[in-house]
């Protein structure tokens, strides 16, 4: 810390400036945040620890990273603003000594497939410039390699302005690297016609089955007016000509009842609405005809690699662009570093440094061309990481949701090295986390709790990760916990065959997976395991598949509409008010009129994130104010939805609110450890570890005998791992199989039988390292997780 003398020889003192080195938080309410009050040390690695619902992510990221971003909003233009969302100031009475904070959580990318991990980070970009300088034959500038660059041409009198310098040219040529055929996807589709219409019925008998295209508004104006066919004929009956017309006819402008319009043939108008689209953001009846009519293979073209011939064609070392894009991360950082070209000296190295900086992080395994809407939660976050790690940026605040989900204990290690890399480069680091390696290494600890929900929103325990030990605090009593190897494990009842599995980066892989036990697949990141259970395990009746993936839903979704507990609960409204149940769903006749039961008012900004503002009529209540007044055991449906589960659990399992099969679905979720959540909170908020336990909750009643789980304990406290195991326990006491993808020790400790993969990522894994028990993977020591495993439980 610099000073200042306040004579030559004489004492010193703290430079005013250096004096805010705290951020100070006073009475924050967001969320159940209970008046909280902390003083986060800034330049210094903080830990928020507690149970899930404690109120950690409102403190962190609803309060402190929130209030930063709005403060840094305001200081655009006013012209800026106006085409930024308005953000809201957090629900707190002081914040001071806030610096620029930078998020890196656990979203997920989106899926447009012409996003990689290679675009979504500068490695892309420095590729391309590297190719334009060294490619032989040279096609051009870095655009040329470019995949989501077009090639254009034009002519005509185009006027090109360079300063104050303006040329009229004849003709304009941009070399792009996109494939024509599959435009940069790197696959082409192919549309069901038997999906858009019924042959054997006319336009007038409803012959068309694509959503929205009713023949009672426009559409049937358009289609009766245009003269191209007859309306009444059966289309199986329609001549070449006509079924052309109907299907592939461009724009062309009409006249129909004095208006002018422009009719386009079904299949490039849907292209354009419906086909050119992210299918997750399509509303669910428009997704599900999407994935109903489409069926995508591979680009012939470009063989998917989604660039052009001339693009693939310039080369060095024999090393196209699209090879390098698609060899291991670790290969290509092999290959870039024997490349020895002194004309682009600095561009090598920032290429080597960035990636150099997937292997540290733990991501070498994955490839540039990887589209980004298939990483995990946790490897998008860390791929964000990449652009921070080099960054000349300092005193800043990076704000971390659990930067070790999905990694191996080996892993863990390596992230740790770089928050604290990040911090000692004079940065503030925030870190929401429930691992014990990654809390052992904080600066400072501010544990919340003591519950979830309304049971939570206070702070425990702030300081040192000792004094934490040694509090009163859930966290602190279990923070040393140690899961002991079992003295038996269970027999196996039969196995399930895999044989020769090559999925992914699987080498061949032959594996008996044991039946009628706990099995527990482990290995560091990328060795795997993900493709041996869902690429190899067949995916029969009696297979139940619980994975991380995001639940199919709109943000209008949630834990009660998603697990069918709304349809008891409104039915119990209905009879003890006399009216209809539909009243009682937000989705239906008892939704806000000005919100349409959303709760809140969405604003797109088109290529800016949206807003969402809570509706002024209802107050975020999503129903009539009508519909308010009727109640159910002295609570009306708004407050039944605010409810967390567990109390819910006890609103519904006596006196009048009795419910059963609500009290039953209810059970479910308090059982995988969802009690703190609300039964209408958006499923669009939810963890990915909370998204897989609901969904665990949800297929706890069917009927299948194996159960495959990815990572369940993700976003888990140390306590309620615990009775994570005891629910994995009773799932195999009543006779189920249970599979789990998992990196957590206690859960491995826990394990009847463990199947360990490795012995590196990607080609340096896919092959089985060990198959035993637990106690024989200790005893061994044979591989990194037999390792970590030992230290673990102190064998």
């Amino acid at each position: 810390m610099s000073t200042a003398k306040r004579a030559a020889g004489g004492p010193t003192t703290p430079h005013a400036a250096d004096t805010h080195d705290v951020i100070r938080v006073h009475s924050a309410r967001v969320n159940n945040l209970k008046d909280v009050s902390v003083e986060i040390p800034k330049r210094r690695l903080t830990v928020f620890t507690g149970v899930s619902g404690s109120g950690k992510s409102s403190l962190v990221f609803n309060t402190i990273a929130a209030e930063s971003q709005r403060l840094i909003n305001e200081t655009y233009s006013a012209f800026v603003q106006g085409f930024m969302p308005t953000l809201a100031r957090p629900d707190v009475d002081v914040l001071d000594g806030l610096t620029t904070a930078i998020i890196v959580d656990q979203q997920r990318m989106g899926s447009d497939p012409r996003s990689t991990v290679g675009t979504a980070t500068d490695a892309n970009a420095m590729l391309r410039i590297l190719f334009s300088r060294l490619g032989d034959p040279h096609i051009g500038p870095p655009s040329a390699y470019s995949f989501n660059t077009a090639s254009v041409r034009a002519s005509g009198g185009i006027t090109v302005e360079r300063g104050t310098k303006k040329t009229v040219k004849a003709t304009y040529n941009r070399t792009g690297g996109m494939c024509v055929r599959c435009e940069g996807r790197g696959a082409v589709s192919d549309i069901d016609l038997t999906q858009l219409y019924d042959d054997g019925k006319s336009l007038n008998e409803d012959a068309l089955t694509i959503p929205g295209y009713s023949m009672d508004g426009w559409y049937g104006r358009i289609f009766r007016g245009c003269g191209f066919f007859d309306p009444d004929k059966p289309i199986r009956e329609y001549t070449r000509r006509e079924l052309h017309d109907l299907l592939h006819k461009e724009p062309t402008r009409i006249k129909v009842e004095g208006v002018n319009l422009t009719y386009e043939g079904l299949i490039p108008k849907i292209q354009k609405s419906m086909l050119a689209k992210d299918v997750d953001a399509l509303q669910p009846h428009v997704r599900a005809f999407v994935e109903r009519a489409m069926t995508f293979s591979v680009c012939p073209e470009c063989d998917g690699t989604r660039l052009s011939e001339g693009a693939r064609s310039s080369k060095i070392d024999k090393i196209s662009i699209a090879d390098a894009c698609a060899m291991q991360i670790t290969d290509l950082a092999e290959w870039v570093r024997a490349l020895d070209e002194p004309s682009v000296a600095p561009l090598l190295t920032a290429l080597r440094r960035t990636l150099d900086s997937f292997a540290e992080i733990g991501l070498g395994y994955l490839s540039l061309d990887r589209p980004a809407g298939t990483l995990s939660g946790g490897e998008a976050q860390r791929v964000k990481m990449i652009r921070h790690l080099g960054s000349s940026l300092t005193d800043v605040t990076y704000v971390f949701d659990e930067p070790t989900a999905g990694l191996h204990p080996h892993d863990i290690r390596r992230m740790n090295d770089l928050l604290l890399r990040l911090r000692d480069k004079g940065n503030t680091v925030l870190v929401v986390e429930h691992k014990p390696q990654t809390i052992a290494i904080a600066d400072h600890i501010v544990d919340l709790g003591p519950g979830a929900g309304t049971a939570g929103g206070t702070v425990c325990y702030e300081g040192t990760v000792e004094g934490l030990r040694a509090a009163d605090t859930v966290t602190g009593r279990h923070l040393d916990d140690r899961a002991a190897l079992k003295a038996s494990v269970r027999k196996s009842t039969g196995a399930l065959e895999i044989r020769g599995a090559t999925a992914h980066n699987l080498q061949g892989v032959d594996v008996d997976i044991p039946l009628g036990v706990l099995a527990v697949i482990t290995g560091v990141a990328g060795s795997g395991k993900s493709s041996l259970v869902h690429g190899s395990i067949p995916g029969d009746a009696g297979v139940v598949s619980v994975d991380q993936s995001p639940i199919r839903g709109s943000r209008r979704s949630n834990p009660a509409t998603y697990t069918g507990l709304l349809d008891p609960i409104r039915k119990a409204f209905a009879k003890a008010n006399g009216v209809k149940p539909a009243l009682f769903s937000a989705n239906s006749e008892g939704a806000c009129p000005t919100c349409n039961g959303a709760g809140v008012v969405y604003t797109d900004l088109a290529m800016m994130a949206g807003v969402a503002t809570t509706c002024e009529d209802c107050e975020g209540k999503r129903f009539q104010a009508a519909v308010l007044d009727y109640h159910l055991g002295g609570r009306d449906i708004s407050e039944v939805l605010a409810m967390p589960v567990a109390m819910a659990e006890e609103f519904f399992g006596s006196g009048e609110a009795h419910t059963p099969a609500a009290q039953r679905i209810l059970g479910r979720l308090a059982d995988v450890g969802l009690g703190y959540l609300t039964l209408g909170q958006p499923l669009t908020t939810l963890s990915g570890g909370e998204r897989q336990r609901l969904k665990l909750a949800t297929h706890m009643g069917d009927k299948g005998g194996v159960y495959v789980l990815d990572e369940p304990t993700t976003g888990l406290h140390l306590a309620d791992v615990e009775q994570l195991l005891g629910l994995l326990d009773r799932l195999v006491d009543s006779g189920k199989s249970v599979v789990v993808v998992e990196h957590h020790l206690a859960v491995m400790a826990h394990a009847d039988w463990i199947i360990d993969l490795g012995p590196g990522a990607g080609h340096d894994g896919g092959r089985i390292v060990f198959e035993g028990t637990p106690a024989d993977l200790v005893a061994a020591r044979s591989t990194l997780t037999g390792e970590h495993l030992a230290e673990y439980v102190g064998g």
